[in-house]
């Protein structure tokens, strides 16, 4: 099939499709809500992993400051970071099997 016969097909399907005469696949996904750590459960995972809090910064992708503020419970992480926190908590060597950080 050419370029042609594709783009021609495809505009097929969906004129058929907004007339309703086609079914098409779907798949439903949940997507769990975000976690929220606090100060010593942050400082808990950071221990966990083995590394410093420089360390840890990095890894996370924020600054020194800001893993003390959250180890103090001065500030809180949000979206990915608590992402991260939650799939480092689960699996601790995390950081080291995604390659994030090495030996």
């Amino acid at each position: 099939m050419n370029l042609f016969e594709d783009i021609k097909t495809g505009l097929e399907q969906a004129i058929e499709y907004e007339k309703g005469e086609l079914k098409v696949k779907t798949k439903t996904i949940k997507i769990l809500p975000v976690s929220h750590f606090d100060a010593k459960e942050i400082r808990a995972i950071r221990i966990m992993t083995g590394l410093t809090q420089s360390a840890f910064a990095s890894y996370m992708g924020v600054s020194v400051k800001t893993v003390e503020a959250w180890e103090a419970g001065r500030n809180r992480p949000e979206g990915a970071s608590c992402r991260m926190l939650a799939l480092t908590k689960q699996d601790p060597k995390f950081p080291l099997k995604c390659g994030i950080i090495g030996l």
